[in-house]
């Protein structure tokens, strides 16, 4: 009986072999792409580099995910996923700028997680300005020393998520002076000094009260959530 078993399991195994390997059946013969926001469907299949034509359940999903990180680093994500019978399907995240360097007369997008991503020759609306203008103070030296350039970067974008939805709205600029000289300059003219990216739930919420505080003020102090501070000018 298990040797019947055996080979009744050998022969039906065969066929099974024939279909995903052999057959012209379970090929690789079309690619989807779905999630493209800034880059083409035309751009992601061109990096993926699929193997069309060949058995598709011995695509590499993996390999094909490496690729298309490394040629299109505006992608955040990727799942690569086998779409019987003959497809692959691309499912796409993109990267999101928070903020913007100018470079030249170019705009390089900083992401979430500080990762500068990619080079555009216009800056996308709606998207604050980073500048490091970092002063000459010994501080401001020891502080770029100590975190350096990348890690003051990622501090900004902290501070940019960190911001109320209101403010982060209106921001123009975020600049950074050192680690803990942080500050905001508003579209309608009104400065926001932030200090560090620390306690940022504090200072969101404290600023949101001294705005409605005072409402004609032009300049606001957070960095101290504890005294905060606001004047005209």
């Amino acid at each position: 009986m298990i040797v019947i078993l055996g080979l009744a399991l050998v022969f039906l195994g065969f066929p099974t072999v024939w279909l995903f390997y052999g057959s012209d059946w379970l090929r690789a013969e079309r690619v989807s792409v779905s999630g493209t926001r800034v880059l083409t469907p035309a751009q992601v299949r061109a990096a993926a580099d699929v193997p069309l034509g060949k058995p598709l359940i011995s695509v590499d999903t993996e390999a094909i995910e490496t690729r298309l990180r490394r040629k299109l680093p505006r992608i955040d994500s990727v799942d690569v996923v086998r779409s019987w019978p003959t497809g692959i399907g691309l499912k796409v995240v993109e990267r999101t700028p928070v903020l913007i360097v100018q470079k030249g007369g170019k705009f390089v997008e900083v992401d979430d997680e500080g990762v500068r991503f990619a080079t555009v020759s216009e800056a996308p609306k709606g998207v604050p300005a980073l500048e490091l203008t970092l002063s000459r103070s010994s501080s401001a030296a020891a502080s770029l020393r100590r975190f350096g350039e990348s890690r003051l970067v990622r501090e900004a974008v902290v501070v940019a998520r960190a911001v109320p939805a209101a403010v982060a709205r209106g921001t123009q600029t975020v600049k950074v002076r050192s680690y803990d000289d942080i500050s905001l300059e508003l579209r309608d003219g009104r400065t926001v000094v932030w200090g560090s990216s620390e306690k940022g739930a504090v200072k969101a919420r404290t600023l949101t009260a001294l705005m409605k505080a005072s409402p004609g003020a032009r300049y606001f102090d957070v960095s101290v959530p504890t005294a905060p501070a606001s004047s005209v000018s």
